[in-house]
């Protein structure tokens, strides 16, 4: 069989991964992915490793990218049989918080995870595997890569048999030609069956949590890491306060950030009117967060740019559903093809909370056709 890079998180899906490639006869690499300093003493054969594995570091925590995380993944690895190693994607990681600063305070809602995907573990993991030999890379993604169609040039992406932890959603942006090089071995399992495999093992991580968290918002206080960002960019502290306004355009009050609001939010406004506010809008230039009623979030249509499609779709409108949230409810929809690599989204039932920055992906049954991002 082949050499397989293998991305281990800590938790329970990778390790099981980890599992289920030395079932089927591959030869794992484990790879932790430091989003900080990698603490030394949680990579093994470290002088051996052709990849860059960083000393210690003082601080134990950033996210699902703990020291507690890696040693729980050295574990693993040692249990399974298969070397360990943490390498630092610091450097490349900071492009994706880059991202997510710069799309909070242009007024709209950012998919870090959907970004992590494209630009490394499916980017520049793909690199570390070329450095080992590695013929594919593996995670713990709940998809399925089906090649059971010798016709088809490209596996097809499906999504995992678990309705409820399905992953598919994150991995539309993947370069189409990457796909022959990844293997996604659980998602054709249910968490529970995953977790059961873990605890037959005797792995401890059976029984641990899934991070809810940006793993590089470990407080989960995402807006005082985009201030924090902002302000260090030499911008002044109040450069994101603004006003809040109804649809009408009548100011209500003030706000301290278009940074802590998003499309549909009705918590934490600040406002009491008589019947539930919704916001609506975002204005960015003018730091404006408009607020209005459900009825006014309701939207039938919407436009996406920047897409990427992982099947033949042709240039003419087609049926098919469209996903707008990780953990929405894909609608029927008509999507049509535009200039420019963007498209248009006509909805058979209207939607709220259809936010500028998150993505819009397209399914046809289970399988991913592509999406774009909502603008």
């Amino acid at each position: 069989m082949a050499r397989v890079v293998l991305a281990m998180s800590g938790g329970v899906d990778s390790s099981v991964a980890g599992h289920l490639l030395r079932s089927a006869g591959h030869d794992v690499i484990g790879l932790f992915m430091r989003h900080g300093h990698a603490a030394a003493e949680n990579c093994s054969d470290a002088a051996a490793s052709p990849l860059p594995i960083l000393p210690a570091r003082a601080s134990n925590k950033q996210g699902c990218c703990s020291v507690g995380d890696a040693a729980d993944a050295r574990r693993v690895a040692d249990r399974l049989g298969i070397p360990f190693y943490a390498v630092n994607f610091e450097e490349h990681f900071d492009r994706i918080i880059d991202y997510f600063v710069d799309e909070y305070t242009a007024g709209r809602t950012p998919n870090p995870c959907v970004m992590c995907n494209n630009w490394l573990k499916f980017g520049k993991l793909c690199d570390y595997a070329d450095q080992v030999g590695a013929k594919f890379v593996a995670t713990g993604h709940y998809a399925r890569l089906d090649r059971s169609d010798p016709a088809d040039e490209y596996p097809v992406l499906r999504r995992g048999v678990d309705p409820g932890k399905d992953q598919s959603y994150v991995l539309f942006g993947i370069d189409r030609a990457v796909l022959s090089r990844i293997l996604l071995p659980i998602g054709g399992h249910c968490k529970d069956e995953i977790r059961s495999i873990a605890r037959s093992l005797g792995l401890r991580v059976a029984e641990k949590k899934d991070s809810q968290e940006i793993c590089f918002v470990p407080d989960n206080d995402y807006a005082a890491l985009v201030q924090r960002r902002h302000e260090r960019r030499g911008a002044a502290a109040d450069d994101l306060a603004g006003e809040l306004v109804t649809v009408e355009g009548d100011v209500i009050g003030q706000h301290a950030g278009i940074h802590r609001y998003t499309i549909g939010q009705r918590k934490g406004l600040g406002v009491a009117m008589g019947e539930p506010r919704y916001v609506v809008r975002l204005e960015a230039e003018s730091r404006r967060v408009v607020i209005g009623t459900r009825e006014q979030l309701v939207r039938h249509e919407f436009t996406a740019g920047r897409s990427n499609w992982i099947c033949d779709h042709g240039d003419r409108p087609f049926a098919c559903t469209v996903q707008i949230r990780y953990s929405a409810v894909a609608v029927p929809a008509t999507v049509t093809p535009l200039p420019e690599g963007r498209l248009h989204v006509a909805l058979d039932v209207p939607r709220t909370g259809i936010a500028p920055g998150q993505a819009a992906v397209c399914y046809d049954g289970d399988r991913v056709l592509g999406g774009g991002w909502i603008e």
